[in-house]
This record gives structure tokens, sequence and C-alpha cells, in this order.
């Protein structure tokens, strides 16, 4: 008994020892809160509209992205001592949005990635920016909001602007001189949103409309040639057709039904994305995979904004452990703190507007084609501002 007595005491004593020589970490255990925001009856998740899945729409709500973003991110949390901690929010409606963003504010969560209409975006940044909240825009291609946001430094917009979309492909059609353009567009106001961007990207790179004509979808059969492709696409002065339709179900249809054998481009055929689900550079496959066996469908350019959403997040917080919304927004706006968003260059955010610069994927149903900037295209201070509002061309002036 004596014997196991004094053994039991050297235990003691050499392992207390070797707890003394082994030196202890001193992280903190922080937890940042980051709510991923939607609304329960937002028409882009509609069952009837998922299931088409049209290239450049979002197919599934992004809180889904952005857990993926978070387990990407363990390992450099971990080495840091933080952790993040994520809370989905879906408000009932429009009317109960600003409830549930003032709830935030009550529960000093203030960190809010949007996944939100177009229609709901200005008042969620709007209630971001007087709650102090750092939002990130996950979802909104509007140039408005980039523009209006001007003053709001805590906002960032992750999903490419439908200018950058537009410059994209105007730079490719310029690159192939393919300068004939017969562009067709829908009636509905962000369809109107659709061409004013493309017409200025034609301009800025030397494209020619030789016709815009306006397409209706109806039941009417006295309206049924204003959705005819033949007869919408009969002139044959053009090289290439850009069609301009947001709801997606007409563009869908005038691939290979053109009256000349013509290419088409925009909202479908040849098609600017923020991700594709064939990407297949820069580590594309392991993220498409790593999403599919995550959320059972394949990964949109939505998706991709909200993972990207996160990535900002921890690597800011990572680089400056007590920041504050404002301070970590500056930091990622100054353009001096580069992410990897799997695109094959680093990403970085734009001091005027906040948007993140980011190559445009140029693609068609079963692949990707190209990405923007093309070769060719140069700006004097980062190639990636060729798309998009420049700094001289914004209303914004830089922080």
């Amino acid at each position: 008994m004596r014997f196991f007595k004094t053994l039991f005491v050297m235990c003691w004593a050499l392992c207390g020892a070797a707890q003394a020589a082994t030196p202890v970490a001193a992280k903190s255990s922080a937890a940042l809160q980051v709510a991923v925001v939607s609304v329960a009856d937002d028409e882009r998740y509609q069952p009837r509209r998922v299931e088409k899945r049209w290239l450049g729409q979002s197919t599934g709500r992004l809180i889904t992205a952005a857990r993926l973003g978070l387990d990407d991110a363990q390992v450099e949390l971990q080495d840091a001592g933080l952790s993040v901690r994520l809370r989905e929010v879906v408000a009932d409606n429009e009317a109960a949005l600003l409830a549930s963003l003032q709830q935030l504010q009550n529960d000093k969560v203030a960190y809010w990635v949007l996944d939100l209409p177009d229609a709901l975006m200005p008042q969620a940044l709007q209630a971001a920016q007087k709650a102090g909240a750092l939002a990130i825009n996950a979802s909104s291609p509007l140039d408005a909001l980039r523009a209006q946001s001007c003053g709001a430094v805590s906002v960032l917009h992750t999903y490419p602007s439908q200018s950058m979309l537009a410059d994209a492909l105007a730079q490719f059609l310029a690159a192939k001189s393919w300068k004939q353009v017969l562009v067709l567009q829908g009636a509905k106001p962000a369809d109107a949103l659709l061409i004013q961007a493309w017409q200025r990207a034609g301009k800025r790179y030397g494209l020619k409309t030789t016709e815009t004509k306006t397409f209706k979808l109806s039941g009417d059969p006295r309206e049924r040639d204003a959705a005819n492709p033949k007869l919408l696409t009969s002139e044959r002065n053009h090289e290439v057709v850009a069609v301009w339709d947001s709801e997606g179900e007409f563009a869908r249809s005038l691939v290979y039904a053109t009256q000349w054998p013509r290419p088409v481009i925009g909202s479908s055929g040849l098609t600017p994305l923020a991700w594709h689900a064939q990407w297949e550079r820069y580590g594309g496959p392991q993220l498409n995979r790593r999403f599919v066996k995550l959320a059972q469908r394949p990964m949109t350019g939505q998706d991709w904004a909200a993972w990207m959403g996160i990535k900002t997040l921890v690597a800011a917080w990572v680089a400056e452990p007590k920041g504050t919304p404002a301070s970590l927004a500056a930091r990622l706006r100054s353009g001096q703190m580069p992410i990897d968003g799997f695109k094959g260059i680093p990403l970085s955010y734009r001091a005027w507007d906040g948007q993140l610069r980011q190559p445009v994927l140029l693609a068609h149903a079963d692949g990707v084609v190209q990405t923007a900037p093309v070769e060719g295209v140069l700006h004097p201070t980062d190639n990636l501002d060729t798309l998009g509002v420049d700094d001289k061309e914004s209303p914004c002036k830089a922080r």
C-alpha cells in the first residue's frame, strides 16, 4: 500500500510539473454574431420559380452558403481563438422585416448578411446604417444600391452589380468583334434597369444596337406575335441577339429559336454570372462539391456571395479582433485586405461604393466559356475596375 501511495505522489508531482511547463495560449473566447436575413414570402423562392433553375437567379435561401462559409473558416477562427455564431432571421413579410431588424439591433447583432429581394434591400440597408451594423448585400445587383449607399460606409456588396455583369458581356463581344447587336427587352421595370446597364456598357465598349424590340408574354392570341422569336429576330443586320428578361421565361425559349444563326447573350445563352456550378478552376470544383453535399442543389452566384460575405467578416475580424462594425468596414473598403474567392486572383472592396471587385464568369448552362475582364482590357490601377462603375464615374467619393 505504501508503494502505491508513493507512486501516486510521484506521478502527481510529475504531471503537475509537466502541466506547469506547457504554455497555455491566452486566446479570447469572443464570438461574432452574424444574422442572415430574409423574408418568408420572397417571390424568388416560390417553388414554381426555383424548380426552373434559370441561370443567374437564386434557387435557395442563402443560410446554407453562410453555414458553409463558417465551416470553411473554422481553422482560421480557432487559430485566432475566435468564433462566429450564425443566426437565421426570416421575417414573415415586408411589414415584419423592419421589426426583425430592430430586434437584431436590440440583441446587439451588428453583422448582417442580407438575402432580400431588390425592393426590400434599400430599407434594410438604411436600417443597418441607423443601427450601426455592418451589412453585406449578397443578392441584389441593383446599381442604385451602390450609388445610394455612398454615405453608408458599413455597407458592402459581395454580389456583382448590373453594370459589372453588363460590362463583362460587352468586353467579350468587343474582343470577338461582334459589335452589331439586336436587343430584345421585356416590358417590366426590372427589365428597364437591365437595359440601362447594357446601354451604358455597349457605349463604353463600342457596340452598336441595330434595333431594340420589346417582347411580351401573353395568353391573348392577339399578342402572340410579341413573343415570337422568329418575328422578333427577322432583321438580319445583327451579329448577336442580346435578350434582357428579368423573369427568364421568354429568354430561355430564344436559344436556337432565332430566325438567323446568331449567338444569344444576356438573360439566356451566354450569361454573366458571379458563380457557376461547373466552374473548374482555382478550387471551384471542391467548393461546388461541398455545397452540393450540404444543400442538395448546385451553388449559384447568390450562394457564392453569401459564402464570400462570411469569409469577408472572418478575415476582417481575425485581422482586428477588437474592431467595431465601422472599423472593420473601413479596413475592408481600404482595398488593402485581399480575400480569396476561388476566382484565381485576390479580391478586394472598392472604397467609393463598397462593391467587391471580382472576375465575372461568362457561361452557358453547361459550363464557363471565359472570365472577364477579358485579356487586353486594362485599367490604370486595377483591371477589375473595368467592370462596373469606376471611382471617377461614381457619384460616391472614395473614403
